[in-house]
């Protein structure tokens, strides 16, 4: 059981975040565990022959076989919506004496023997981290980066929005018990309990002490977690909200074509606006409509920016992106559209 226990002000500077170094590192986990993660199985199948040009041993030994991940994989990000390669060049900077820790306090906390390709990197951890970093890098270019992310970062994006109304609205206590069921918030102190052994051995009591807490919302993790060590500053990461929704309108591993245009919809709004209402059943950004569209960003936007003034949509800002999704009456009106 892990407590973190917040000062006067500490609440006030708790703070969300995402990470696309993260997303990419627990990745690694939807194909050790597949069966935890049916919703990027598609995903996954869509690249795997671009992944098997990488070092796949390498990356596999990345999350152990419990789903322990080195604390230095997943740094603490910087920002709200930080770039994948500014925090891979932090990644990059880390101590080797600090990887090589933590390679090995995650397997010890797994109980499994490092594996091969992790130990011969173990006398030269400048080389483990060099190498480490390479191989995300390239995983990130071929697999990630292209289709996946832009629909990942919606995901967490629309979450995040989500959760700021949430506290706003059931203070905090309301917001970390909805964040996931191992957590809760009683007198100033926020509990971390998981069910396994491996994870109640590493509890702790930690002070937040004026250093803010930072919420992370992942597309891959079962439950709250926290890091192994709580060496740096402190953080939670929890399932994001509609990371289902990761799954849906693929063929072959790629996105499918727009839905097509709702005939009666069609007819009363264009096949264009039509098209975009159909598919904003779930929060989504301007670039990755635009890039499922196959059109320019600004034409997208024009045709949101009409359905929003009509009503049909409602959006969310989250840093310098705005989310969209159907309003109310864009519900009803898709729905009478189908007939």
């Amino acid at each position: 059981m892990f407590e973190f226990r917040f000062g006067v002000d500490d609440l006030a500077a708790t703070w969300f975040a995402y990470s696309p170094l993260q997303e990419t590192v627990l990745s690694l986990r939807a194909r050790r565990f597949a069966g935890y993660y049916p919703e990027q199985q598609p995903w996954i199948a869509g690249w795997q022959s671009r992944y098997e040009t990488l070092d796949t041993a390498l990356l596999a030994s990345l999350v152990t076989p419990k789903a322990f991940v080195p604390d230095f994989l997943t740094p603490r990000p910087s920002s709200p919506h930080p770039d994948f390669a500014e925090e891979l060049a932090g990644m990059a900077a880390t101590p080797p004496e600090v990887a090589r820790a933590d390679v090995l306090a995650a397997y010890r906390s797994d109980g499994s023997p490092v594996p091969p390709v992790l130990a011969a990197l173990l006398d030269d951890p400048s080389a483990l981290v060099a190498r480490a970093a390479g191989e995300l890098e390239a995983y990130w270019v071929r697999c990630l980066s292209p289709t996946w992310w832009p629909r990942a970062r919606s995901v967490l994006e629309a979450d995040i929005a989500y959760r700021g109304r949430m506290l706003s609205e059931r203070g905090a206590e309301g917001l970390f018990a909805d964040l996931d069921f191992r957590l809760s918030w009683r007198a100033g102190v926020l509990t971390l309990n998981d069910s396994n052994p491996a994870v109640q051995a590493l509890g702790t009591s930690v002070e937040v002490a004026g250093r803010g807490l930072v919420l992370i919302p992942t597309l891959f993790g079962m439950g709250a977690q926290t890091d192994i060590t709580q060496v740096g500053p402190p953080l939670i990461c929890y399932p994001a909200r509609g990371k289902a929704t990761m799954g849906e309108g693929l063929v072959a591993g790629r996105p499918a074509a727009a839905p097509g245009p709702l005939t009666a919809l069609t007819a009363l709004i264009g096949a264009p606006r039509a098209r975009l209402l159909a598919m904003l059943e779930t929060p989504s950004s301007t670039t990755e409509l635009a890039h499922r569209l196959g059109v320019t960003p600004g034409a997208v936007s024009r045709h949101l920016g009409a359905l929003a003034a009509a009503g049909l949509l409602e959006r969310a800002r989250h840093g310098r992106r705005v989310l969209y999704r159907r309003s109310a009456l864009g519900n009803a009106l898709v729905a009478g559209g189908r007939g």
